[in-house]
């Protein structure tokens, strides 16, 4: 799996070395200073959607799109199956549920579509 990486060179070793302490000072900044610092209420109040609009930055765009360009047809099965999921999770408010119920209706929109 890594037979093109050169693993006896140091500049690999330097590479690997330097993402490791980058991770590592990323990563532990707010555990050794967070006590230190405090957040203003509001700014804290708007972190709490910060994990919720990471994840549709990543997941809209392959829900709509299509190679270059947007797709909103019925033929998207990747869209239609978002919207029963989404519809699925206002009625039962369960995430775990919700995965699994868009990756159902996905799966058997997919079938139906290879069938037809």
């Amino acid at each position: 799996m890594f037979d093109g990486i050169a693993w006896g060179r140091s500049d690999v070793w330097i590479a690997i070395a330097v993402l490791v302490v980058a991770t590592a000072a990323t990563r532990s900044t707010f555990w050794l200073i967070g006590h230190h610092i405090t957040i203003p209420r509001r700014v804290g109040e708007m972190l709490r959607y910060a994990p919720a609009c990471a994840l549709a930055a990543i997941i809209a765009p392959d829900m709509l799109m299509e190679g270059q360009q947007i797709h909103l047809g019925l033929s998207n099965l990747k869209l239609l199956s978002g919207v029963a999921a989404t519809l699925f999770f206002v009625i039962r408010r369960n995430m775990l549920q919700t995965i699994v119920f868009g990756m159902l209706v996905f799966t058997g929109l997919r079938l139906l579509h290879v069938f037809q």
